[in-house]
């Protein structure tokens, strides 16, 4: 394992617990952490549906303490499924915690949806919010139909191994 090795967290932002948008989330985590060559551990997800309401409690210490280890990742795979065109509200509410410009890694935005109608969601709200928010995007983010999901883990795991030097450069020694 590189001595440098990134820190791949997969923030779930379903309300709902065991989702498909939480086994494409696990999915692409575990594919970057694979060709970045980085151990997984139990502490690899913020699963946002057992938080529920709290995550707009300010005081909520339990929350908090997800913000942080959000803002310590070199590399977030954010998902959520697709919501009136765009991510769902629990993501959002969660996302305010983090101030503009705060998030010093990259980022990988995920839409589950439906129909393709909705494609566009990614490059028009959601890579947008991830960039306010300080995190880099180099790698176009993933529109994931449901009628796709079954042939996920291939797909997972051709585009990790496209991406990963460009999502975690400094950890690989590519030039940024």
């Amino acid at each position: 394992m590189n001595a440098t090795a990134p820190t791949v967290l997969a923030v779930i932002g379903n309300p709902r617990l065991d989702s498909r948008t939480h086994r494409i989330a696990r999915t692409v985590a575990a594919e970057l952490r694979r060709a970045l060559d980085v151990p997984a551990t139990d502490l690899d997800e913020v699963d946002l549906a057992p938080l529920g309401p709290r995550v707009l409690d300010f005081d909520d210490s339990a929350v908090a303490r997800e913000v942080e280890r959000v803002l310590a990742a070199d590399v977030l795979v954010v998902a959520s499924p697709t919501y009136k065109a765009t991510y769902s509200g629990l993501l959002k509410a969660f996302l305010d915690r983090v101030g503009t410009g705060a998030l010093s890694g990259s980022a990988v935005p995920i839409l589950l949806g439906g129909a393709p109608n909705h494609t566009l969601a990614i490059d028009t709200h959601f890579t947008p919010l991830l960039q306010e928010l300080g995190a880099a995007t180099p790698a176009r983010g993933l529109f994931v139909l449901e009628s796709a999901l079954d042939a996920f883990e291939d797909t997972a795991a051709a585009w990790a191994d496209r991406w990963a030097p460009w999502l975690a450069p400094r950890a690989l020694n590519v030039a940024s």
